[in-house]
């Protein structure tokens, strides 16, 4: 694991979601890296240091200097850090580390930081909002800083918007993929397509035809293109899913029309394309203006057939190596099989639902990976590893 080992600094300052910081510090401990905390002195409102060096094993300082008037050398910590973390982050601290105005320990070692630095704002949606913390936000990006956006939600105002600090999960995500980016980038300078989740077709405006797909497996492939240095392109369809690596471009969609439309804007200028979305076979013939009312006994609505995204790929394909899925439940080899040649792909990932935790809505995946020359079989497995395993296959063939 990539945070393995690692030394992790974490500056916490004074927000309502320095309680988060808890769970950040338990998850990166239990990944077996070296944390250690400081904080501003507002951010003790909020948080203790005693419960903070309790989850971290480590001592936590807030001012430049020991009870026995030691020196607490912010320069030993910045040069310590394989990587700083200010969460949460608000504007007054944002403000300071752009214009450098050094007024406590958290700026002074942050001013002597030579590792990557990551800002998890959190502040109310106005703050987050206003001129000055945009700009501020861009600065630090400027300065080469990796910004994890406030999410969308319930803030400690009572008010509903953006300004929420990430979750302690997605902080975590965010830095073992950028830590990860740097030690595989077999793919940088490629840019990879992926589409994922389901389809929904529209019977009437508040119904629609779909399937369980959760899009799971296309967002564990995108992460993992991403961490190999590629440029990822992801078009999903409705799902719950987020994209989290600064190298991946997320487009949603919803119906197959408009994915099938959105690959094609980028299709002729990528390397690899990988269809994991379950697109609807079939559609509706006429969508119904209004909801249709329950009237009738039965309801009788034509579908006519989708355009089939795949195929038009493999159609249109001129050097792109072109991955699809299949999802069977009989003769599962002989169709993945079928889809290899007919669709003009260069390999086919088949899964079945006759496998236990194989499927849709589920974490793990089981995969088989058939080519024009062979196959092979791997063992249930995450979606995060089944991930790492498509792609060491697909170096195996696209890189040789």
């Amino acid at each position: 694991m990539s945070i393995s080992g690692k030394k992790i600094l974490i500056a916490v300052t004074g927000g309502i979601a320095a309680y988060k910081i808890h769970f950040l510090i338990r998850d990166f401990i239990k990944k077996g890296a070296d944390v250690r905390v400081i904080m501003t002195p507002d951010s003790e409102n909020f948080v203790t240091k005693l419960s903070l060096a309790t989850l971290s094993k480590n001592p936590v300082y807030s001012d430049f200097y020991g009870e026995n008037g030691t020196w607490n050398s912010h320069v030993e910590l910045a040069l310590w850090a394989d990587v700083m973390i200010v969460a949460p982050c608000t504007a007054n601290t944002l403000a300071k580390m752009v214009h450098g105005i050094c007024d406590n320990l958290v700026i002074a070692t942050y001013m002597s930081a030579k590792c990557p630095v990551f800002i998890a704002p959190a502040m109310d949606l106005d703050m987050y909002q206003h001129p000055s913390t945009r700009q501020n936000l861009e600065l630090a990006e400027d300065f080469g800083h990796i910004v994890i956006p406030a999410e969308k939600g319930e803030l400690a105002s009572g008010l509903t918007g953006q300004g929420r600090m990430a979750e302690p999960e997605t902080v975590s995500e965010i830095i073992e993929a950028f830590l990860d980016s740097e030690k595989n980038n077999n793919f940088e300078g490629k840019t990879v397509l992926i589409t994922a989740g389901p389809t929904y077709e529209a019977i009437d405006p508040v119904r629609f035809i779909g399937n369980h797909s959760s899009g799971k497996m296309g967002f564990s492939l995108a992460e993992e293109a991403a961490k190999r240095g590629a440029r990822v392109i992801l078009i999903s369809g409705p799902s719950s899913q987020k994209a989290v690596h600064k190298n991946i471009e997320l487009f949603r969609v919803v119906s197959a029309k408009e994915m099938l439309e959105k690959v094609f804007q980028f299709y002729e200028k990528v390397d690899i394309a990988i269809g994991s979305a379950a697109v609807a076979d079939y559609a509706p013939k006429e969508v119904a203006k209004e909801k249709i009312k329950k009237n009738d006994e039965h309801l009788i609505i034509e579908l006519v057939k989708n355009p089939d995204i795949l195929k038009t790929m493999g159609e249109k394909k001129v050097n792109q190596f072109l991955v699809g899925f299949a999802l069977e439940t009989q003769n599962e080899e002989e169709n993945a099989k079928g889809k290899l040649e007919k669709k003009n792909l260069d390999m086919i990932i088949l899964n079945s639902l006759r496998d236990e935790g194989a499927g849709f809505r589920k974490d793990t995946n089981k995969i088989k990976i058939f080519t024009k020359t062979g196959k092979e079989e791997f063992d249930l497995k995450s979606k995060t590893e089944v991930a790492k395993d498509i792609f060491n296959f697909i170096e195996t063939q696209y890189l040789k």
